[in-house]
Formats: structure tokens, sequence, C-alpha cells
């Protein structure tokens, strides 16, 4: 979305991370190189478009994106796109005894031995990461979510879909959380990966801040009041000048002023991508009933304090829809006029309002999910606090084979 001439909603961009484990073993294998292949030169590539989906690496060798190749203007048949390309590298992963796997945290991966950093194209801003924070820790080497660009106009947009985020935020893991394991036991949260992505950087707390972004409405106030900061904070570690503000800033979700877009960070991936199209189409809903005025005014959205907000995504990221809401100002942001509510019953509210934003596909998709609850507490119903290893193995097998049957876990 670079100089994005399109005003707020024309426009997004999904994201979706994978891990590549062995098909026997379930363990991670560091092996994107083989679905991205090498150009004419012998050279491993780091990026590849197969018309409108593009792949790419990310910081670790074993996690394969996928993505829009270009922004895009409808979510019809993004579904089929994203599930057309797995089976395509899981064609290709096939021949070395591996295969792509759903979910946000591997169960039982030990990243302080099994952790590899990408060897090609932009190493040294990787190796630069690793220096300063050292990424063999689940926060940095295990973690995969489904990333949602919107894109906005100037400053008033920005303002507007900036005061709707904030408030979407401390609900995303109530409907997406998918982590509940770390290493091999059940950690206490729903969603795991955003709990440790919460602690990762906490040598320069300026990057991450409270998760919830600063309520902050404009271009400038976010450069000085974010932006400024992060980059005072890293120059003592980061002398060669190599890591950008835009890629530092790890609040859940980051202003891309040079695209003109605001990226979603918080939604951990989901078992097949009907589900994550699912989910962003729900987002997406619920920011444009926000950006009209109808649930509150706009004044009423940007008062509500990033404390508050945080207090909220940390019950949420611990018990995801079974989390208690008793913010009630918050509650009245949304029309729902209660002391306090179940996180589940809120977005069952939200989902009977703005459904009609959303598709048949994905309104049954989600219909589905709500009913059923997150991927984390049906994972945590099957397997219980302290699996066995050979039922992390059978499980998340089950749990790549939804992946490349594009259906839900039951």
């Amino acid at each position: 979305m670079s100089n994005s001439p399109w005003h707020i909603f024309e426009r997004f961009g999904l994201e979706l991370e994978y891990m590549i484990v062995s098909r026997e073993t379930q363990k991670v294998m560091p092996r994107a190189d083989a679905v991205l292949g090498k150009d004419e030169k012998g050279e491993n590539l780091s990026d590849v478009e197969h018309g409108e989906v593009g792949l790419s690496n990310e910081l670790v060798s074993h996690v394969l994106e996928m993505k829009c190749a270009e922004p895009a203007s409808c979510f019809s048949g993004w579904s089929e796109c994203f599930h057309h390309e797995i089976l395509e590298a899981n064609k290709k992963l096939e021949s070395i005894g591996a295969e792509l796997l759903p979910t946000a945290a591997h169960p039982f991966m030990d990243p302080l031995t099994e952790t590899q950093i990408w060897p090609y194209e932009c190493n040294d801003i990787y190796e630069a990461y690793n220096r300063i924070f050292d990424c063999r820790g689940h926060g940095w080497a295990n973690l995969q979510s489904t990333h949602l660009n919107i894109s906005f106009h100037g400053d008033e947009e920005f303002g507007i879909l900036h005061a709707g985020i904030r408030l979407l935020l401390p609900l995303i893991p109530a409907i997406a959380a998918s982590s509940p394991y770390l290493d091999s036991h059940f950690t206490g949260y729903k969603d795991a990966r955003i709990e440790t992505y919460r602690h990762n950087q906490e040598k320069i707390p300026s990057i991450t801040g409270k998760v919830i972004p600063e309520a902050v409405f404009t271009e400038a106030d976010y450069n000085r009041q974010i932006f400024e900061r992060i980059k005072k904070d890293i120059a003592p570690f980061d002398k060669e000048k190599l890591l950008n503000h835009f890629f530092l800033n790890s609040r859940g979700a980051i202003a891309r002023f040079d695209r003109g877009a605001i990226e979603i960070r918080l939604v951990d991936i989901q078992e097949c991508p009907a589900a994550d199209v699912a989910i962003a189409e729900f987002e997406m809903a619920i920011l444009k009933s926000l950006a009209k005025g109808v649930f509150a005014s706009q004044m009423e959205q940007r008062e509500i304090g990033t404390d508050e907000l945080a207090k909220i995504l940390e019950a949420t990221v611990r018990e995801a829809e079974d989390a208690n809401i008793d913010n009630a100002h918050y509650l009245r942001l949304f029309g729902v006029q209660a002391e306090s509510i179940r996180a589940s019953a809120l977005l069952a509210e939200l989902f009977e309002k703005v459904q009609s934003e959303i598709s048949a596909d994905s309104q049954k998709i989600l219909c589905k999910i709500l009913n059923r609850g997150t991927l984390a507490s049906t994972i945590l119903r099957k397997l219980g606090d302290s699996p066995r290893h050979e039922d992390f193995v059978t499980e998340y097998a089950r749990l790549a084979h939804c992946l490349s049957a594009n259906t839900l876990y039951e």
C-alpha cells in the first residue's frame, strides 16, 4: 500500500504465517527454502509471487508467510487462494518429509536448541535483532499470526481507524486464541503467543509499549509519542542503524504511514484459511461500525485509556472467550448497557449487529467458531493441561490435516 491513494477500508491485505514441521514427528523443520526455491543464478529466494498470493520467509527458517501480493478490495475468493498455495507448498515439502502446520505456537518446540535464523536475504537485519534481543525464545522463534492491513488516507481517516482498532484489540483473543501450549504444557494462557510477545522486548520497553497502542490520532502525534521514543531507545544498541522504526514498532497494531495502512497483529493463526478470512471479515465489520459511530461517537471512542484496554486484553489473553469483561465504560462503547459480560456473549452480540457486512460463507464459519469456542479452548478440551508427547503428535497432525483440507477443527 506504498503511498496509498486509497481511503479508509477501500483496500486490505492479509498475511498468514505457518510452521514447517516433520510429517512423522511434528517437530519443526527449518526448510522454508524448500518452498521459496532459487533464482536463475542459484541464489535462495526470500520472496516469490504466485499470481495473487505472495510467499516469503520470516525471521526464522521454519516459518513461511503467505500474503496478498497486492492490496485487495474484497474478501471473496481469498480462502480458496490461500488454500491452493498451502496445497502447492505441501507438495514441495512432501519430498523432504515435511508439511505446513497451523496454530500460533508449536506445543513442544525447544527454541533454545531448534531456532535457526533465516540465513539468506535480510540476514544482517535478522542477526541485529538476534544480537540485541536473543531470538532463541518462544516470542521470537515460535509465534505465528494473521496480520490484517487496512488502508486509510490522511490524518482524519487515520484517527478514525486507530480509535476503532484500539477498542477492537482486547477482543481479538476471545475469537482467535490458538496457542495454549508451550514446552509441552498448558501455559495458563489460551493465547500464550500474545502473553509471550508482551514480554518479548522488555529490554527496550518503548518498542512494544502496553501492546495496546497509545491514544494518538494524528501522524505527528504518533511520530512524537511512539516513533521518536523508539528511535532514541534503540540507538545505543543499533549503531549501524539497520533497524527501521516501522518494523521495530511491536504494538498489537502498528501504523504504517509509509503504506497508508494500519496493521493489526494480534490475531493467532487459525487451523485453516477459511477461519482466518472469516475472522478478518469480522474485524473489518466491527471497525466499519465503529467508524460510522454506530455504537459510540468518535470523541467517546478516543477517551478510553490505554491502561483500561490493556487490562481487558490481559483477561482475554488468559481466558479467551471465557474472560469476564467488567469495564462498563468499555462495554458502552459497543452499545452494551451492562456492568459486566463474558467475552463470548459480547462477541455474539457484535456478530448479530454486524453480520450483514460479512459474506455468507464467513458467517457460517463464525457461527461455528462462536458456538464451538476458540481453537485454543477446543484443543484444551481434547488434550488437557499436560498431554503425553504422542497425543500432541496425533492431535497436531489432525490440525495439519485441517489446514490441507481447509476445514475447521472439531
